[in-house]
């Protein structure tokens, strides 16, 4: 029996090409073990793998949150090619948007490659679910997630995941604990719980 509170997250990936075997999935595998780094809690994920439809993928979103994911990440489809619509899906879907986590999402991927500024993630919360769209390479999702260390592992760009577990006791999820060696979740002092060992 484990001292944390058990979570459900549904992860999704969103690709053509990868729905239909073209090629392997790489999103779905990196969210996991990232997730499975970064968080103490037990975690039961909800995979999907998904084409670039915008209703289907919207759909998908609504069927995790009502399965009690209070997570939700997606990966994919967020650039400006015409078949990029997962934005548009999770903003249907919606009942706040979250801008914060898209914009420090570019300003993470700004510190490697321009053309960040082609993306466009979205954060959201549907009922007391936060979904989040990351980037579609695993390298980017880690390093938008985790934020950006120096060699002697001092963060000089804050992740998003830092935020993740403050914004989900808000919205009546359960507390998250993060182990942070990977990612120090951010509480104010009157939200936080004693450590559990």
């Amino acid at each position: 029996m484990s001292a944390f509170e058990s979570v459900k997250i549904g992860i999704v990936s969103v690709s053509d090409r990868a729905s239909t075997g073209v090629y392997v999935d790489k999103g779905l595998p990196a969210l996991k073990d990232w997730l499975t780094r970064a968080l103490r809690n037990p975690i039961t994920f909800e995979e999907r793998l998904i084409p670039d439809e915008q209703a289907g993928i919207s759909a998908t979103l609504i069927e995790l949150v009502e399965a009690g994911c209070s997570l939700v990440l997606t990966t994919g489809g967020t650039g400006p090619a015409l078949r990029d619509v997962t934005p548009e899906a999770t903003l249907a879907v919606a009942h706040k948007e979250m801008p914060g986590f898209g914009e420090q999402m570019r300003q993470i991927s700004l510190k490697f490659v321009p053309t960040a500024i082609l993306s466009r993630q979205v954060a959201v919360i549907r009922e007391q679910s936060l979904i989040l769209n990351l980037p579609g390479q695993p390298k980017a999702i880690a390093e938008t997630l985790e934020g950006l260390k120096s060699d002697t592992g001092e963060s000089l760009v804050p992740g998003i995941f830092a935020a993740v577990p403050y914004c989900i006791d808000l919205i009546g999820g359960p507390y998250l604990e993060t182990d942070d060696a990977v990612c120090k979740a951010f509480r104010p002092k009157a939200a936080q719980r004693p450590k559990t060992v």
